[in-house]
């Protein structure tokens, strides 16, 4: 079997051109869109995608601002920065870069990010608005799951979709997202007693747990789609996803790359974000 490949560069260049149009619309209006990352770390990951997110947002006419808070800053130091970004009126999104510092938990600072700002759904209220099903903005990398299968004509009504990984920032939110485009969803994770034949049962499995190669060819049933959402370092250095691909090629009718399947998606999504929240907070 040929196995198509779930490229998002051009899902993602489609989203850009909008925003970029949209970002100099706000622009004449004097009103440029304005991106605030909040940065409490020193990991070299984080700073690559910090960079990588400023050159995105200078590409599509958006203000991005970093704000280093050291690996020492508290928990108290860096909610109070957050709760000031969401009070300034000329922010109009917010970003908190992971990981945090020693003892500071997601769960400890993301509810000062007010919700109109919190651009990546990293906060309760964010979370609770989209499984309720009322306006906010979901965590990019799960939409992107759902926006990449859309793109290729992966139909997902009435399908069984198999989620590996069911954290807050894309297992969680993705099974909203997926109910939402009426899909039936399986939440596998590290306790799911006999991981393949819960996956093997699926139409459409999401790999999203963060370890390398973890999905197999005996993970996926023939004809099956997987997208694949892991971003690990191999021992050379180079980005691997959650799914062995040579295992699963031939076997899986359709397999996003790691890299340049959902990741080009999430950052494209992410700058639409902070043009929205420009949009409706101006």
């Amino acid at each position: 079997m040929d196995t198509t490949s779930l490229i998002g560069k051009e899902l993602a260049a489609a989203i850009n051109a909008d925003t970029k149009q949209r970002a100099a619309a706000l622009a004449e209006q004097g009103a440029a869109p304005r991106l605030a990352l909040v940065i409490p770390n020193d990991d070299p990951a984080s700073a690559w995608y910090v960079k990588s997110l400023n050159r995105a947002a200078e590409r599509n006419g958006i203000t991005c601002e970093n704000i280093d808070l050291g690996v020492d800053a508290t928990a108290e130091e860096i909610r109070a920065k957050l709760t000031e970004l969401s009070r300034d009126a000329s922010v109009d999104a917010i970003m908190l870069q992971t990981p945090l510092p020693k003892g500071v938990g997601l769960d400890d600072v993301s509810s000062a990010i007010a919700a109109g700002k919190d651009v990546d759904g990293v906060s309760p209220l964010s979370l609770g608005l989209l499984a309720a099903g009322l306006p906010g903005f979901p965590p990019a990398t799960s939409e992107a799951v759902v926006e990449l299968a859309k793109f290729h004509r992966v139909p997902l009504e009435g399908r069984h979709v198999a989620v590996v990984g069911r954290s807050n920032v894309v297992g969680k939110p993705l099974l909203q997202l997926l109910l939402a485009e009426n899909a039936t969803v399986t939440i596998a994770h590290s306790r799911t007693t006999d991981l393949p034949a819960v996956t093997s049962a699926a139409d459409v499995v999401v790999a999203a747990v963060g370890r390398a190669g973890l999905i197999t060819a005996d993970h996926v049933r023939e004809g099956a789609v997987v997208i694949d959402v892991g971003t690990n370092e191999d021992d050379n250095g180079n980005i691997t996803g959650d799914v062995n691909a040579d295992s699963v090629t031939g076997k899986a009718a359709a397999l996003s790359p790691v890299p340049g399947g959902v990741g080009p998606v999430t950052t494209a999504l992410l700058m639409r974000h902070v043009v929205q929240a420009a949009e409706s907070g101006r």
